[in-house]
């Protein structure tokens, strides 16, 4: 039997071991992939210290990463003529773990040189993408394409003008430099291009050190949303070109700065048409509603027909096609530094302490390496996924608590956070989570 290295979660509170184990099979509609890149994100360590989520040990977590197709099960296109297709050792692919949703069957997890994925949560890969590169793309794209599919944008070249009524309305992305951010700013530049859509402008705010970097993505104007004052210039600007702001996208920040802007243009609708706000963070339990606006948390559907569906296009259609045509591109990018396979258990140690690493890059072949951003570029990509991951818990109606205790949480002082970076075998890459928050009583 053919056997690969994993690092195993053998018992909660306990650190990794590197084992071997049984290399599956692919079932139906699955791939072998043989694991180039991954990372480590907050969740990692919470399961790891907690156990949550977790029905049995042991098992193999991890959530994104970049490998090649090894083997294809039963009703996978592999045909070269189809529109989207796998092969057996030629493929390249980036992927976003189905391990959730199988109950955390060690094999959908990627910590581990060799592991499954349904094909519809990869996508193929062109030369011109690294493994780096790969990794950094499935949650920051899943995010930012959900939230606009929540709010019930029209998809490109979905909308018409007659539906619309012209291009009357500024979209908001907040949080904009952040991984999910930064998507989100892109596809919501997309979306103004669409000559159906209904959208004139991309409004969006970062840190002012990132202004223009948000801009270079696509954003027309950025607000600092450190400013006491930006609700008031955003809707001042909005106003000033004309426009009206009915759609926010939260990939960071609090829910209320997103709600103050909306919140002036209601009184504008004459439409009565719903101000949406989609919110990459949970709803706060204490949000303020709002008549006339609605706020959604974002995340995949937890149908398995309908979560395949959503994601065989927000990967498989949309991101592959728009980094071929050159429309997006990864960011931010990532930044390695250390090596070793064996150094996951230190990397979450790290994470855990909040310590950020110099911003360097590292390949090495048949080894790891893990990567550190400022706190700045981690947020929803880099954090939110455990807050995610909570919700669906939630949804779902896990055995586990959907709680950890504040001990088990990485502290989010020290102006940074550590994004390790896992290679198994050739090169780095980055993985999305989400934000995480302290508060008396947990989570």
């Amino acid at each position: 039997m053919a056997t690969h290295l994993a690092a195993l979660s053998v018992a909660k509170g306990k650190p990794f071991e590197h084992q071997t184990r049984p290399t599956p099979k692919p079932g139906p509609g699955e791939l072998l992939i043989e694991v180039k890149s991954v990372a480590l994100n907050p969740a990692d360590h919470i399961m790891r210290a907690s156990g949550l989520f977790i029905p049995e040990y042991p098992t193999v977590i991890g959530f994104d990463m970049s490998g090649l197709v090894l083997e294809v099960g039963e009703n996978v296109p592999v045909d070269p003529n189809e529109d989207l297709y796998f092969q057996p050792g030629v493929t390249r692919i980036a992927a976003y773990a189905a391990s959730f949703w199988r109950s955390y069957n060690p094999d959908y997890g990627f910590f581990q040189e060799k592991c499954i994925v349904p094909w519809q949560h990869a996508m193929p890969l062109t030369d011109d993408i690294s493994w780096n590169q790969a990794a950094t793309l499935p949650v920051s794209t899943e995010v930012a394409l959900s939230a606009w599919d929540a709010m019930g944008i029209p998809r490109l070249g979905e909308a018409t003008q007659r539906d619309n009524k012209g291009k009357r309305e500024a979209l908001l992305v907040w949080g904009a430099s952040s991984s999910v951010g930064t998507m989100g700013v892109q596809s919501a530049r997309l979306l103004r291009e669409d000559p159906g859509s209904s959208f004139a402008a991309v409004y969006a705010t970062a840190s002012a050190v990132n202004h223009e970097y948000v801009r270079s993505l696509g954003a027309d104007r950025v607000f600092d949303y450190k400013d006491p004052q930006v609700a008031d210039a955003i809707v001042s600007a909005a106003k000033q070109d004309g426009l009206v702001i009915r759609h926010c996208y939260l990939a960071m920040g609090q829910l209320a700065a997103c709600q103050n802007v909306l919140k002036a243009f209601l009184e504008s609708n004459n439409e009565n048409q719903k101000a949406k706000i989609g919110s990459a963070p949970l709803i706060p339990s204490d949000a303020e509603e709002v008549d006339g606006l609605e706020a959604i948390f974002v995340m995949p559907a937890n149908d398995e027909k309908e979560r395949l569906t959503q994601l065989r296009y927000w990967l498989g259609t949309w991101l592959r096609e728009n980094l071929a045509k050159g429309k997006v591109r990864p960011s931010p990018g990532p930044k390695v530094v250390g090596k070793g396979l064996g150094a996951i258990n230190d990397g979450l140690d790290e994470l855990m302490r909040g310590t950020t690493y110099p911003r360097k890059l590292c390949q090495v072949s048949h080894d790891a390496c893990w990567t550190s951003v400022p706190w700045s570029s981690v947020t929803s990509s880099t954090t939110l996924l455990w807050l995610r991951v909570m919700a669906l818990g939630r949804v779902a109606r896990l055995p586990m608590p959907v709680t950890a205790a504040p001990g088990a949480l990485p502290p989010l002082t020290a102006g940074g956070a550590c994004l390790p970076f896992i290679e198994t075998n050739i090169h780095c890459a980055h993985i999305p989570t989400a934000e995480v928050r302290h508060h008396k009583g947990g989570v």
